[in-house]
């Protein structure tokens, strides 16, 4: 009877794995349905106080009324 046994187990642990392989997948699914419906998650944005000074300071600054633009000939 021991064969019955065995076989009964692994019958049992294939059923467990494609449930779980089965869970996971509707799992990664939702997660992306909700993930586009989403996209300002995916949005760069400095972290930090010190992060957004620099970006700021990267940024082109406006041009003040009468200074000269060093691009222009």
């Amino acid at each position: 009877m021991q064969p019955f046994d065995k076989r009964d187990r692994h019958a049992l642990l294939e059923t467990w794995r494609g449930s779980w392989k089965f869970l996971m997948f509707g799992i990664a699914v939702l997660a992306y349905l909700v993930a586009i419906e989403r996209p300002q998650w995916f949005v760069l944005r400095p972290a930090t106080g010190t992060a957004i000074a620099l970006a700021s300071a990267a940024e082109a600054a406006p041009a003040k009324k009468g200074a000269i633009d060093p691009a222009k000939p």
